[in-house]
């Protein structure tokens, strides 16, 4: 299965080499395929600490990881790599010149030797559910600590992983240790071969809200009109914008001065999201344009969120969010967010990526489930209309979302049990 599964990447990494290069959204990031093959520059006296978080989200959730990584070790001793372009621009947004950043490389051989070679880790720490059967060879065979954190498996990867075998009992062996979010994801990985498993919980609780995010939420929110009602439609994919503006024109018919922030969840999707909204004769704007200045007419029914890593502006300029991935079936995005900052949360039937987050907040009474864009417009509208209801559905997001924090501290002391490499 390994050899297959080799051969299959080999002839499959030119293509991919030539589809990202013409992806590249400008000159610089087009340049960095090179990345992919395991070019990085070197770091003088190797990293502490690798941390991969393939996409935007998991960057997210590793911040409070990262940030106390880069107390404990010092700015340039932490790696971190991401297989997207959405990742990689939160990460210098963030981090900036404090982490040694690129991408993850192809899982071949030469690839990941040669990102070892120059980044030459003492630890590794892989977010989520990465597994890649030949960087956790390498790491095994050089003896470098592996900690798969935060991790989780829904039941469409069990079913994939039992399919593909050997291979994935022998990745999921080579770990050295898995922090795994819940008991029933602990199960998972024993039940595929794992060594030392702990349930840590979820990075995810763990999040901190950007205070320089958060007055911009603010006077984002002055500029709208802080006496309008005002709802986000967070990480949307497509056929949920749709149902977002049906909903947000049916709530216009009760609250006339209402605006919907949409905020898509891909930047390639802006322009379309754009005539979307053209076609539903909503008035709009885009936040990439000249920013509104409190009071300047006329103030949009919807807002595009055409930026990157504004979420928690987006939100702290909201009375209650839909958390999009929902309504189709992606699996949900991050409903922890909009809780951390006391907003009544919404969300589709397709939550099987967010199971113990959708649990948690429908057992505190702080959200909400929606089947279609019909019942999306009948919740905003209660909830915009009963005004205490919203507030105490957000104090209870807040509290169970504090319940539950702790996962970093665990997932510091854990790694630090793996002895570096020397």
């Amino acid at each position: 299965m390994r050899t297959l599964y080799l051969l299959l990447l080999t002839l499959a990494t030119p293509f991919v080499l030539l589809l990202l290069r013409r992806r590249g959204r400008d000159r610089a990031e087009a340049g960095r395929w090179r990345e992919r093959l395991g070019w990085a520059m070197p770091v003088a006296g190797g990293l502490e600490v690798w941390v991969h978080a393939a996409s935007f989200g998991e960057v997210q959730a590793a911040t409070p990881l990262i940030e106390a990584l880069l107390e404990r070790h010092g700015d340039g001793r932490i790696g971190v790599t991401t297989m997207t372009a959405t990742g990689s621009d939160l990460v210098r947004q963030r981090f900036g010149p404090r982490v040694v950043h690129a991408y993850l490389p192809i899982d071949l051989p030469a690839c990941v030797r040669w990102r070892l070679a120059r980044w030459r880790p003492r630890r590794v720490v892989v977010l989520e559910s990465e597994l890649w059967p030949t960087l956790y060879r390498e790491l095994a065979r050089r003896r470098i600590p592996l900690l798969l954190a935060n991790a989780r498996m829904s039941p469409r990867s069990q079913r994939r992983y039992r399919l593909l075998g050997a291979l994935v009992r022998e990745t999921v062996a080579s770990a050295s240790a898995i922090a795994a979010q819940s008991a029933h994801d602990a199960a998972a990985y024993r039940a595929l071969g794992a060594g030392r498993v702990e349930i840590t919980g979820n990075l995810k609780f763990d999040c901190v809200p950007p205070p320089a995010q958060l007055a911009a939420g603010r006077a984002l929110r002055d500029a709208l009109g802080a006496e309008r009602p005002v709802w986000v439609a967070a990480s949307t994919h497509e056929g949920e914008e749709q149902a977002a503006l049906e909903a947000h024109r049916r709530l216009l018919e009760a609250h006339a001065d209402a605006v919907l922030i949409l905020v898509p969840r891909h930047p390639q999707r802006f322009d379309a999201v754009v005539r979307l909204i053209e076609r539903s004769g909503c008035t709009y704007v885009r936040r990439s344009a000249e920013p509104m200045a409190h009071g300047s007419p006329p103030t949009p029914q919807v807002l595009l969120g055409d930026s990157m890593g504004e979420m928690f502006c987006y939100l702290a300029a909201s009375d209650l969010a839909f958390v999009g991935g929902s309504l189709v079936p992606v699996g949900g995005h991050n409903v922890l967010e909009p809780a951390a900052l006391g907003l009544p949360v919404l969300f589709g039937p397709h939550m099987h990526k967010q199971r113990p987050a959708r649990a948690l907040l429908l057992e505190a009474g702080a959200a909400r489930e929606v089947a279609d864009a019909t019942e999306l417009a009948d919740a905003v509208a209660s909830l915009l209309h009963d005004r205490e209801r919203a507030r105490q559905m957000g104090l209870q997001a807040r509290a169970a979302l504090q319940s539950h924090q702790g996962a970093t501290m665990r997932v510091l002391a854990m790694l630090q049990t793996l002895p570096a490499c020397p």
